[in-house]
């Protein structure tokens, strides 16, 4: 791996910079928004941002989901444990559930199945329908971010809790 000195810590593209960008983040600002009404606990919407960011490797959105989650509330010693929620005893069981489908959600290429009926059933004890749609829709939201953020190379470090 590179020294991270030595590489150019610059976005290879200025996608967000582009009318197609942003009318493109526009609309899919504004369904993320909607799912903000369904009732799913902000903590778990955050938890499901921070995970899913860091399966996929999304140095901009794993730093800014885990800054936004702290001032949020959250803790930082508990989200330092997301990464490796199965053996942590920081999750409530809700939270389990949506962690464990959001990296079978994450992870659709891993595994010839994708998300096991056992993944659903165990979130599906957890959350009404309204809560289930916007935990998929967060899901494939925040893996659509950590695309359009990898594929344009956006660095990470800078992001300041609700700068945008």
């Amino acid at each position: 791996m590179a020294d991270p000195k030595e590489t150019d810590m610059e976005a290879r593209f200025n996608y967000y910079g582009t009318a197609a960008g942003q009318k493109f983040v526009k609309h899919i600002n504004s369904a993320g928004h909607a799912m903000a009404a369904t009732g799913l606990p902000n903590t778990t919407t955050q938890l499901v941002l921070l995970r899913a960011s860091q399966i996929n490797g999304c140095a901009m959105c794993t730093d800014m989901h885990y800054k936004d989650a702290v001032h949020a509330g959250d803790e930082p010693e508990r989200l330092n444990l997301v990464a490796a929620w199965r053996e942590a005893t920081k999750f409530t069981d809700a939270e389990r559930a949506a962690l464990e489908l959001t990296e079978q959600g994450t992870r659709v290429a891993d595994g010839a199945g994708g998300v096991s009926d056992e993944a659903w059933a165990r979130a599906a004890e957890h959350y009404d329908e309204e809560q289930l749609a916007a935990l998929i829709s967060t899901i494939a939201l925040i893996n659509a971010y950590n695309r359009l953020n990898l594929i344009s190379r956006v660095p990470a470090g800078d992001y300041k809790p609700g700068q945008w």
